[in-house]
């Protein structure tokens, strides 16, 4: 287990974001990360290869944001996303329908601890800002490279508390003092939001979170710093079956 593990207090402070928040998710998240967070994704989308399934899997995919840019990306591949929060699925449903992508974006409700998915599924499993909810995160890590193919790409998209020093004083500053008192004044729960600071600070730096990911079986991780370390994307590769030829 990582050292930074998610305690009881504040699973229930995301739930309470999901349930009561969701209506202004998207605009929240926009605004909290100065929309930093869609060239992020399109950073990630971007580094994805496909080849033997053409299926990507977003886990925690929220309002499918991840699963729509990778399906306009990559106008080959069929996508999953998987969510335990249902109101964050029905609006997830709606944009993928107002991008037309209805025939190829499927929205499941699901367990990011157990997912109804046979082995080797998809050529990429991705979670995008959603790692650090899960506390039991290195079961779920091996649960996205079990149903990735192998040598298929198992990604982690996620804000955390490694900027460059020259950008650490004033990030922290914002994580502290700015998005909460944001997030008071938009958030219908704002004090559910606050659990974002704290979890962000906390998350494991990306030499921590790469040797997580071995440990959960991946090779060849490789992670990039964006926009000053404000987030890193992590990579993956799932190594070959045991028994297979």
């Amino acid at each position: 287990m990582s050292a930074y593990p998610i305690g009881q207090g504040q699973a229930q402070a995301v739930r309470r974001i999901f349930a009561t928040n969701h209506a202004r998710y998207d605009f929240l998240n926009r605004m909290l990360s100065f929309r930093r967070d869609v060239g992020w994704r399109s950073f990630a989308v971007a580094k994805m290869t496909f080849g033997a399934t053409n299926r990507m899997l977003d886990v925690a995919t929220g309002t499918a944001d991840l699963a729509i840019a990778a399906a306009l990306y990559h106008p080959a591949i069929a996508v999953t996303g998987v969510d335990f929060a249902q109101p964050m699925l029905d609006i997830g449903a709606r944009k993928v329908a107002e991008h037309g992508l209805e025939g190829r974006i499927a929205l499941v409700a699901a367990d990011a601890l157990h997912l109804p998915f046979a082995d080797g599924s998809f050529d990429v499993s991705a979670v995008a800002f959603g790692l650090r909810n899960i506390p039991e995160r290195i079961a779920a890590l091996r649960e996205m490279a079990r149903v990735t193919a192998a040598g298929g790409q198992v990604m982690v998209l996620e804000m955390t508390f490694s900027p460059s020093p020259a950008f650490r004083g004033l990030y922290g500053f914002y994580l502290r003092r700015v998005l909460p008192l944001i997030a008071a004044l938009f958030a219908r729960d704002p004090e559910a939001y606050r659990y974002l600071s704290e979890s962000i600070r906390k998350f494991p730096p990306p030499a921590e979170l790469a040797r997580l990911m071995e440990a959960a079986g991946l090779l060849r991780v490789r992670f990039h710093g964006l926009t000053f370390g404000a987030a890193y994307l992590h990579v993956g590769i799932v190594p070959p079956r045991r028994g297979a030829v």
